[in-house]
């Protein structure tokens, strides 16, 4: 599987674990970069020393390459970029923020700089902003989404349209056969999050990976979109956030409700009850809590079976 993204980070197939909080520390990371895959650590989550033990035992874990998330509103980005630069880290992620604050100076010191959108507009400033790849993250992904509500069938036709840059697909997207739909509509990679947080290498809580086993169609849903749009699986939060939008609540009234470290709390610490529990509307497609290296194996045949399969088909 060579292609512009496979060759523009050294791997061996066309897929990104993604760096998701409290999911993707260095053991997932290392673990999918092994595999053949890009691994990424997802530093939002991370205080910028945790930030730096992560690279430190990634890269004593694999020889492969392997990159950081980093969601541009941090409150300490000037030091995680410091670190990333200090510590020789070849591929970054950016998202949730301007592109073009950190995309020149990131490349002017050798790094591979991709952006995560939601939408062709934000693609299409990416691509201006210089940035060597974009993510097209559709409406059916998990966490902090798009206010425009645009699904990945849809997004990625639209942004390769008009993009001259490789294009990886993202939102809703678990098996080799969703792989194979991506990359017949464009998509040079796929990035998968929700498939990954069901891993033994996720750092996730074990009583959220089984949540998410155990998650059905319509499960989720995405709230809070007057601060960002998040998408959780239904619980005692998520009902308590229903209930306060009954009496049309100020967005001071909702950042009371919401407070503080609830994705930590649902996510790594395994509160169900009053933790965020953030995962895509694939999760009704996840069944099991698998090592990653075969998670990427099985994705890897699935799209070899399904690619036979297309042939076998004539209209």
């Amino acid at each position: 599987m060579t292609n512009k993204i496979t060759e523009l980070f050294n791997i061996k197939y066309p897929i990104i674990q993604a760096g998701m909080i409290w999911n993707s520390g260095w053991r997932l990371a290392s673990a999918a970069s092994n595999a053949g895959a890009l691994g990424l650590i997802g530093a939002g989550s991370m205080y910028p020393d945790v930030l730096r033990e992560h690279i430190q035992k990634c890269k004593a874990a694999t020889n492969q390459p392997f990159g950081v998330n980093v969601p541009m509103l941090y409150p300490n980005i000037e030091e995680i970029m410091d670190i990333i630069v200090d510590e020789d880290v070849k591929i970054v992620f950016t998202s949730a923020g301007n592109p073009k604050t950190w995309t020149s100076w990131l490349q002017d010191r050798g790094i591979v700089v991709v952006h995560v959108v939601s939408s062709l507009k934000f693609a299409l400033k990416a691509q201006d902003a210089g940035v060597d790849a974009v993510v097209a993250e559709g409406f059916e992904a998990g966490g902090h989404n798009g206010r425009d509500e645009t699904t990945t069938l849809t997004l990625i036709p639209m942004v390769k349209e008009q993009l001259h840059i490789p294009l990886i697909a993202a939102g809703g997207i678990a098996t080799g056969q969703a792989m194979l739909a991506c990359m017949v509509l464009g998509a040079d990679a796929v990035q998968v999050g929700s498939r990954f947080v069901a891993s033994e290498e996720s750092s996730a809580h074990i009583a959220f990976k089984n949540v998410v086993v155990d998650a059905k169609e319509g499960d989720t849903q995405l709230t809070l979109k007057e601060l960002a749009p998040v998408r959780l699986i239904k619980n005692k939060f998520f009902n308590e956030v229903q209930e306060l939008y009954k009496k049309g609540p100020t967005v001071e009234e909702l950042k009371q409700l919401l407070g503080r470290a609830r994705a930590k709390r649902g996510m790594f610490e395994g509160d169900l009850d009053d933790g965020e529990l953030e995962i895509g509307q694939i999760a009704g497609l996840i069944h099991d809590i698998k090592p990653a290296t075969q998670i990427i194996e099985d994705m890897v045949q699935e799209f070899r079976d399904a690619q036979k399969l297309v042939k076998e088909i004539s209209l």
